[in-house]
């Protein structure tokens, strides 16, 4: 199987393009902190959004298992799941990556890395535990798929472009606010409104499509991994499968152990808290129903069997 089947789209591409995010939105707030209470000049503020961008891209595989409490294991330690994991590997033409596991019984998995050479993936004991090994492949298989499209990368890179747009719209703005050569912070000085609060009123704009933007990308990602998984393991009702069990089986889970993991929502396959009533657009992952049609979709055209 080559590498361009997996999922990738005219479509998806585009969309990653427009990334903005959260990851920007954090980088253009340190920004203007640094901007308006340290008095830091632009050239330095640029160096220090390009430097956290940096860090952000080589270190991003270590940072989210730190941050998701993930311990790397080894061949020894956990040979079904290494097996599981070189054998899909094989079959999709990927370097293997490190494998990791969450103790929690949540039952999830994630990828990260910024390329093929330097990712890793992670399954919660939760997900062990509860999936059949076929449904676990086809978990593993879909977070491959995220890995093979370099989600990392094209989202570091789009957050990075975001940031200096947002930032260069903030410097705008504050030297409007304190004078900065706007005449006074007027339109021309006949009565108009002033620069800063156009400026003001752009960001504010600028952000919300931001915000739609980046849930409409995640969403498409998932699709494509979804579709990645399929073809990968050429049997995706056995994704199907995990999917419906994961979010069903997520109801079980106590509150306080979804709390306690739902900072990954982002990374996680299905997002263990989903809040009720959530319009779709402002969701990061594809309602459960949708990515099943597509699937189902999928195998019919694939001549697989579906429920």
């Amino acid at each position: 199987m080559k590498r361009r089947s997996y999922g990738r789209d005219a479509g998806l591409t585009l969309r990653m393009l427009f990334t903005t995010g959260l990851l920007g939105l954090l980088y253009v707030v340190f920004a203007v902190v640094l901007f308006q209470f340290l008095n830091v000049g632009l050239v330095p503020l640029l160096v220090i959004v390009i430097g956290l961008a940096f860090f952000q891209y080589y270190t991003s595989d270590k940072l989210a298992l730190a941050a998701a409490g993930a311990k790397i294991v080894s061949p020894e330690d956990a040979p079904a799941l290494h097996d599981m994991v070189e054998r899909l590997c094989a079959m999709a033409d990927l370097p293997k990556p490190k494998v990791a596991i969450m103790d929690t019984p949540v039952p999830n998995a994630f990828a990260t890395g910024r390329s093929p050479k330097h990712a890793a993936v992670c399954v919660t004991t939760g997900l062990w535990d509860r999936l059949e090994p076929k449904e676990i492949e086809g978990v593993l298989a879909h977070e491959l798929s995220h890995v093979a499209n370099r989600d990392v990368l094209v989202m570091t890179v789009a957050s990075f472009f975001a940031t200096l747009a947002a930032l260069l719209t903030r410097f705008g703005l504050y030297g409007g606010i304190f004078g900065g050569g706007y005449g006074g912070g007027n339109r021309d000085n006949n009565n108009g409104p002033p620069i800063w609060l156009i400026v003001l009123v752009v960001s504010i704009v600028v952000y919300f499509i931001s915000y739609i933007l980046i849930r409409t990308l995640s969403r498409y990602r998932e699709y494509a991994a979804d579709r990645g998984s399929a073809l990968i393991t050429g049997a995706p009702e056995y994704l199907m499968s995990a999917l419906q069990k994961i979010s069903s089986q997520m109801t079980l889970i106590p509150n306080r152990d979804l709390r306690q993991v739902e900072g990954m929502n982002a990374f996680f396959i299905i997002p263990a808290r989903v809040r009720s009533g959530a319009a779709e657009l402002f969701m990061d992952h594809p309602p459960l129903e949708k990515r099943l049609a597509a699937l189902a979709e999928i195998a019919r055209q694939m001549g697989r069997p579906v429920s």
